[in-house]
């Protein structure tokens, strides 16, 4: 009898609970869309309880399990994979004491004491000491020590979102060292705990006793406990695989395990991320992850409010699309995708910078459109949001390539947005290179489920698995006259955007600071 995986994949907006086989098929899937993904007891916070999402899980486990019949006893391996950079605070019983901090959390702590002299000295000769100190403020676990203090004396362990439900499956408070992205004290490079004393340790004190035990892809995080089996429906004893967060396990899931081969993301946040044998910087100063791909590393770029702009600009611009979608039957996206063949590429001189949430490397960094005219519409509004997110893209590639000293072949699509045809012959145009999509823009699973196949002895290794499961959909081929227009439009006007408007940023986030006080 064929085994079949049991793969839950967590994201911002939806669960997933999927069955799949040894040849990357999705024989069935149960979704969970959160009506409410977040909520915001202050201005920039984004929380959610940690129980919420266990029930989600509990829920869609026991859908799937309704709807697959005999499917569902040939499952033999669970695996999961979920957002980054979520974490919660649990006590010594496993319960939670605060919500889960989520990834688009922007709140800051107040912070006290200065940095250790030494490593302030090392920062301040790197030129790094703004970036350490903005990262030090974003930190969860620096809020919470700061404005929780009866939180952090109460906290057992400071976990990530995935490390809390794999405990509620396996009753270990265990994770993969490549599920560990975010803001902690993690040597990337030897996928390991930092000590006291280490460099970047003191931008995240959390002892290591409140951190959880690491084990590497493709190990057994625990069996499913017998609670576990009774709430989700799961067999119990079947083992729960390590495998890596949802953006590494997508990266394997769309075959990208070598350096000539890019990554990119469509979802809430879009990323460019590759597959490296050797640690590569993405940036300097910016480690690469630990990639689900076990010894080997993910250098990445991400624009952090990629496709959540679609979702910005249904809500304040597309009232009529989102009604016709209703009557239709059909999503809005879809509507508005389809009138992208209206405006031409380039968007008639109207250009879009996608930084509306700064980020390490941008402090100060905004949103911005310009070269508007009396042509321009709503549609090319649209258009140039997804231009300008590729534009962001492509400027990650090319740091990732000169670090890497290679050049990118070909891309690989994934995310909500690579469903549209448009959108990925798009990016074929404006990159300049075949763009490939694979059998399901479900990749996360698909590189989760391939981890927890190899494990279970179903394959020799993790290449062995891609041949069977990963199969190239559709390819979209570059136009070559308007590759020349984008090559144009990218270099002599948008890489030059944030340069020239980088002293108005400044200005306006000093008069925001004055009139706030």
């Amino acid at each position: 009898m064929n085994p079949l995986v049991l793969t839950i994949d967590l994201g911002t907006q939806s669960l997933r609970a999927v069955l799949v086989d040894r040849n990357g098929t999705i024989l069935h899937m149960a979704r969970k869309k959160f009506e409410h993904p977040y909520f915001s007891p202050e201005p920039g916070w984004a929380e959610q309880d940690a129980d919420f999402y266990w029930e989600q899980l509990c829920e869609a486990c026991q859908e799937l399990k309704s709807i697959s019949g005999e499917h569902w006893e040939r499952v033999r391996a669970v695996s999961l994979t979920t957002i980054r950079d979520s974490v919660l605070c649990v006590d010594k019983e496993g319960v939670p004491l605060h919500p889960v901090i989520l990834w688009l959390d922007r709140r800051e702590a107040a912070l006290g004491e200065p940095l250790p002299r030494k490593s302030s000295l090392l920062y301040q000769a790197a030129r790094m000491k703004k970036q350490v100190e903005l990262i030090r403020k974003v930190s969860s676990c620096n809020w919470l020590r700061h404005h929780r203090p009866d939180i952090w004396e109460k906290t057992h362990k400071f976990v990530m979102l995935s490390t809390y439900l794999s405990y509620k499956l396996c009753g270990n408070m265990a994770d993969s060292t490549a599920s560990i992205v975010g803001h902690v004290p993690y040597d990337n490079k030897a996928g390991r705990w930092l000590k006291p004393g280490e460099l970047n340790y003191c931008l995240f004190p959390v002892e290591e006793s409140r951190l959880c035990d690491l084990v590497l892809p493709g190990e057994v995080l625990g069996d499913i406990t017998e609670q576990a089996s009774r709430e989700t429906g799961v067999r119990k004893g079947l083992p729960l695989i390590a495998t890596g967060s949802d953006k590494g396990c997508e990266t394997l899931g769309l075959s990208c395990t070598t350096p000539e081969k890019a990554a990119i993301s469509f979802g809430t946040t879009a990323t460019v991320q590759y597959t490296t044998p050797h640690y590569v910087e993405p940036q300097r100063f910016f480690p690469p992850y630990q990639a689900a791909y076990k010894g080997r590393y993910n250098p990445e770029i991400e624009i952090y409010r990629g496709y959540w702009l679609i979702s910005w600009f249904k809500k304040e611009f597309a009232a009529k699309e989102v009604q016709q979608a209703k009557s239709l039957g059909v999503s809005a996206e879809d509507l508005l995708n389809h009138r992208l063949q209206e405006v031409p590429p380039g968007c008639e001189g109207l250009v879009f910078q996608p930084y509306f949430t700064p980020g390490v490397s941008m402090l100060n960094a905004r949103g911005s459109v310009i070269g508007f005219s009396d042509v321009h519409t709503r549609i090319h509004i649209y258009r140039a949001i997804i231009e300008g997110i590729n534009f962001a893209l492509m400027e990650g590639m090319h740091s990732i390539e000169r670090q890497m000293k290679k050049k990118t072949e070909a891309i690989y699509l994934a995310g909500g947005g690579s469903r549209s045809s448009e959108i990925c012959q798009i990016t074929a145009d404006m990159f300049g290179l075949p763009v490939h999509r694979t059998q399901t823009h479900e990749a996360a699973a698909i590189g989760s489920s391939l981890i927890a196949f190899t494990s279970l002895g179903v394959f020799s290794n993790l290449e062995e698995g891609i041949h069977s499961m990963v199969h190239i959909r559709d390819v979209f081929y570059p136009t070559l006259h308007h590759h020349e227009l984008y090559q144009k439009l990218y270099h002599q006007i948008y890489t030059k955007v944030f340069k020239k408007l980088q002293p108005l940023y400044s200005a306006t986030k000093h008069l925001e600071a004055n009139h706030g006080s």
